[in-house]
């Protein structure tokens, strides 16, 4: 069996009313595309029917391959699991959820033909989000530009297109905290997007609730820039400036006969400062804890199932 001329990642997590959907219409484009492909369904250790749906898709559909993972990894890490398997020419990355139309995908296989490594899919609108959502990404992408030397598109997510070389040079890439979007902008090549709505949920609810979205927030800061670590120290001598004025007018004022001014002012000094200092450690400790996990050389993930692929 060769290897295919595309090959689908679809990560999937707890999506079993969506998911025959979701392969319905993704057959349906690739059928008509004229190209030899695989759907590659990552089961990101779901606690529901996803992985037995897979199973019957797989039955069913000999483009149909079958990863699931030992335990939930997370997005990141399930679309890392899909990108060592893929075997195509071109990779397409695309949620279970239909929020990225399948029917984008020939428009992102014309721009790769016509030569470009990474064709990502640009959000024109994003019916699927809310007005919380919709503020916090814009403000995130341009804090993320603002704080990073690598240009990572704004209003753009996991959808996309990669050539078989840029999809190698990200699988080179092997640090467990990942923020793929901001890994694809790194590595350079030939880019250009794909604008599109995006829609509404199909079905269920979603994955990426608050404290997700922080984490991959934090992520994407951490992994792709140390400026941090420079404020920090922007901070602190600022702070001691502060200090300093603030002290000179303590003097001042003590000298000319104020009473009662030296240990409120002081405890409200020390109160500040601690909560400076507390929050400049919690920066470095994330950085450290990065470098920590890195040391430890844990494998991203651990596969319980894998099935429909040529051995390789």
């Amino acid at each position: 069996m060769s290897a295919p001329q595309l090959s689908v990642i679809v990560p999937a997590y707890n999506e079993e009313m969506g998911l025959a959907e979701t392969h319905r219409r993704l057959t349906g484009v690739l059928s008509g595309m004229d190209v030899d492909y695989e759907i590659i369904y990552i089961d990101d250790g779901s606690r529901d029917r996803t992985l037995e749906i897979v199973e019957s898709l797989r039955a069913s559909d000999d483009h149909v391959r079958l990863l699931s993972l030992a335990r939930n990894h997370g997005h990141q890490i399930a679309v890392t699991a899909g990108l060592d398997a893929a075997e195509g020419d071109a990779v397409v990355i695309i949620d279970a959820d239909l929020q990225d139309p399948p029917e984008v995908i020939p428009r992102m296989y014309e721009r790769f033909l016509e030569g470009y490594d990474v064709v990502y899919g640009k959000r024109s609108g994003r019916e699927g989000d809310s007005a919380f959502k919709k503020g916090t990404a814009f403000a995130f992408y341009r804090l993320l530009n603002a704080l990073t030397d690598v240009e990572i598109p704004a209003d753009t997510g996991d959808f996309r297109l990669v050539s078989r070389r840029a999809a190698d040079a990200v699988r080179g890439m092997r640090e467990h905290d990942r923020y793929l979007r901001g890994m694809f902008a790194w590595i350079g090549f030939k880019q250009t997007p794909v604008e599109f709505d995006r829609d509404k949920r199909f079905a269920g609810e979603t994955h990426y609730p608050l404290r997700r979205m922080l984490k991959l927030a934090i992520d994407g800061v951490m992994s792709f820039s140390v400026k941090p670590l420079g404020a920090i120290a922007a901070l602190g001598a600022i702070m001691a400036g502060a200090g300093l004025l603030w002290l000179i007018i303590l003097l001042t004022l003590l000298l000319a006969g104020s009473k009662g001014l030296g240990l409120s002012a002081i405890a409200a000094m020390m109160l500040e400062c601690s909560g400076l200092i507390l929050t400049a450690l919690g920066i470095v400790g994330g950085y450290v804890g990065r470098v920590y996990q890195e040391v430890q050389n844990r494998p991203l993930y651990r596969l319980a199932r894998r099935e429909g692929f040529n051995d390789r």
